[in-house]
């Protein structure tokens, strides 16, 4: 299998990390974090480069690229650790939409092509432990009563797509909506995440909503959406990964003990080794998701799942032993690494953590475990 990048993929990795190195470095990232976690000028940055178009089709002002191209956006973007909430709004959002009518997706593509408009998912509810089906937002007549935790830049985005559960009297089931966060009977509160990035809690009232999905496809579109959510994550990890290895082996290389650089003791070049295994491991995972995107639903969740169970334990394996190799800096806010880490952290627990996609894959394996098989 060819696992090379075409000449129009590599033009995209290049364009994306000139961007971060020359407008998107460490001290910029640092006063986005203590300005709330969001930059509408590194959003307008990021859709300068036609980024906010990238999933959506041709006919509707976009660049109507895949897969893979979402991949190498944000294997760069998890290397600079941006905190813009492109998954959500470039991915996730068109792949919903792809399923919207005509009508509505006339209304709303082009605007987020453009960068006119924002749109993320709000999908987690308190309590449902990451099960995306447990979802106690009502929906009556098209208004939404409820409320979504987690949502990425929540309070700065211009509508939300939210999962509700029909009115028993409507037939029951999940359908999903689109919802205007300037509508009566919405109201958002924003907070920082560990990683210093910008999310909110969505409190819906009796709030007009727009029907995106009907009931009949509307759980296996949110878990389409969440599987690319997934497989971006996985690619950012990846990306971020490299870049903390990378760091890690700067310091090595000019840290001095007993008159010599530290990269020359033995113990540390195996722990450096096995650091990259675990990077390697994780990316062969992430190409592995990425390239199951278009398989049938249960042939695609358990790939998902996979991978996000090898991402979460390479990325805490990769995290904890670049900390540890960096000794006392490597926890302190003013170095780059520990910033790294707080990502990686975060990551980890985002769609799923490894006891959740751990359960997930036991699951999905039941019917073809044991020797009688």
């Amino acid at each position: 299998m060819d696992f090379d990048f075409t000449e129009d993929q590599e033009s995209l990795r290049e364009a994306l990390r000139r961007w971060v190195e020359k407008d998107y470095s460490f001290e910029r990232r640092q006063s986005i974090v203590k300005a709330g976690g969001f930059s509408r000028e590194a959003w307008d940055g990021l859709l300068g480069l036609g980024l906010g178009g990238l999933l959506v089709p041709e006919d509707q002002g976009g660049l109507g690229f895949g897969a893979v191209d979402a991949m190498v956006v944000m294997e760069e973007l998890g290397r600079g650790i941006v905190m813009e909430p492109f998954a959500q709004a470039g991915l996730m959002a068109p792949v919903v939409l792809a399923h919207a009518p005509a009508a509505t997706q006339a209304a709303w593509l082009p605007r987020m092509a453009s960068g006119e408009a924002l749109l993320v998912l709000a999908h987690q509810e308190q309590g449902a432990r990451y099960r995306h089906e447990q979802i106690k937002t009502v929906a009556r007549e098209h208004k939404l009563t409820g409320a979504k935790t987690l949502v990425a830049a929540g309070d700065v985005a211009d509508a939300f797509i939210v999962p509700a559960r029909l009115d028993a009297a409507e037939g029951g089931g999940i359908a999903l909506y689109l919802v205007e966060r300037q509508q009566a009977g919405v109201s958002t509160r924003a907070y920082s995440l560990q990683d210093g990035s910008r999310a909110a809690e969505l409190t819906l009232l009796d709030a007009p909503a727009t029907l995106l999905v009907g009931r009949e496809q509307g759980l296996a579109v949110l878990e389409l959406a969440l599987d690319w959510g997934i497989a971006a994550l996985c690619a950012e990890g990846v990306g971020a990964m490299e870049k903390m290895l990378a760091i890690t082996a700067d310091y090595l290389n000019t840290r001095k003990q007993f008159g010599v650089v530290i990269s020359s003791f033995q113990a540390l070049r195996h722990r450096m080794a096995d650091v990259k295994m675990q990077l390697e491991l994780a990316r062969s995972m992430s190409y592995f998701a990425t390239l199951k995107l278009g398989d049938a639903p249960d042939a695609r969740r358990m790939a998902l799942s996979q991978a996000k169970l090898q991402l979460c334990n390479s990325m805490r394996y990769v995290g904890q032993q670049c900390t540890q190799l960096h000794g006392g800096i490597g926890v302190t806010d003013e170095y780059i690494s520990s910033h790294y880490f707080k990502r990686l952290t975060v990551m980890g627990m985002q769609f799923g953590d490894d006891l959740h996609h751990l359960g997930e894959v036991s699951q999905r394996m039941q019917d073809k475990a044991g020797v009688f098989t």
